[in-house]
């Protein structure tokens, strides 16, 4: 059988929990993901506190600076993803509106690379969103444009600031209106931009899916986006009460495979997608020793962290 091999592993910069746990609600539920997360053939991934678990953020950084249990075998978190609550309230998606708020020096004093914060995403039209920007990307961590209103003009202003990619491509942002172009638009245009897609066949169609990767297949990154009911139900996509989709419910593995199929490409075309591109926008190296292998239809038949075998199909 031939097999694909994935140098560096898979990379998910975008998920909130799974198997049961959610990371906002229980930060310390990294490690039991992360033992997981290997059967999606992930080596590494920033778990993400949405805007609701902004309040955890020092206990997750403290989690995060203790290390794993002994004995741990997983994937391993780079550091955190703060995904809010610095958004455009009309664009808060599955986000509670009550906690999203303009950001402020005194909120993102605490905050950098160094202290386990890797990514923030959040809205540049925002008040002071531009200077939290330019002050974020100062500290060493990644800025991320998403659950925002821009016009073409406020999305590029976000660029220019520093922001460096645009959080789950369609979903939560402004579009691609003939007259009125948003974030999304300047995202597919801007060189400068990263943007991350969500790939599970439910957050984006497969024809928005296929112009994605024709306008930009050299700059996208996948992220699962993945809650608490991965591994633990057969829903298509997590949604609210109200209908609202509030995040995905399989594994970046997936992502890969339902990319490949919309786009009408290859498996090998999409796995940079989802391993070494996710390292490099955040300026991390490849990991020596870390590999997903795959079979001819993508899927996960080895996952190795460290030349250590950790998972096989």
């Amino acid at each position: 059988m031939t097999e694909l091999i994935v140098e560096g592993g898979y990379f998910d910069v975008q998920i909130n929990g799974g198997w049961g746990h959610h990371f906002s609600d229980d930060p310390s539920s990294i490690w039991d993901v992360g033992a997981r997360l290997v059967e999606c053939g992930v080596t590494r991934f920033l778990p993400t506190l949405i805007s609701s678990g902004f309040a955890r953020v020092s206990e997750a950084t403290e989690i995060l600076a203790a290390g794993p249990p002994d004995g741990y075998i997983g994937a391993t978190p780079v550091g955190w993803h703060l995904e809010g609550p610095w958004f455009n309230v009309d664009r808060a998606g599955a986000h509670d509106r009550t906690v999203i708020r303009p950001s402020t020096a005194e909120q993102r004093e605490p905050l950098s690379a160094a202290a386990g914060i890797r990514l923030v995403t959040l809205a540049p039209e925002i008040d002071g969103g531009l200077d939290a920007i330019a002050d974020l990307t100062s500290r060493g961590i990644t800025v991320s444009l998403g659950h925002s209103n821009a016009t073409v003009a406020e999305a590029r202003a976000g660029l220019e600031a520093g922001a460096a990619m645009g959080t789950h491509l369609f979903n939560a942002m402004s579009g691609l209106h003939h007259r009125t172009p948003g974030l999304a638009a300047v995202l597919l245009d801007d060189p400068r931009a990263t943007p991350s897609l969500i790939a599970d066949g439910h957050h984006v169609s497969r024809e928005m899916m296929r112009l994605a990767w024709r306008l930009a297949a050299d700059r996208l990154v996948l992220v699962s986006d993945a809650v608490s009911l991965m591994g633990e139900s057969d829903l298509p996509v997590a949604r609210l009460a109200d209908g609202t989709i509030a995040g995905a419910t399989v594994g970046l593995n997936i992502g890969v495979q339902t990319l490949a199929d919309a786009a009408h490409c290859a498996i090998a075309d999409v796995v940079e997608c989802a391993s070494g591109r996710p390292a490099s926008v955040l300026g991390l190296p490849p990991r020596t020793g870390d590999r997903t292998i795959l079979d001819g239809e993508g899927n996960v038949v080895r996952t190795e962290i460290a030349g250590q075998v950790v998972y096989e199909g």
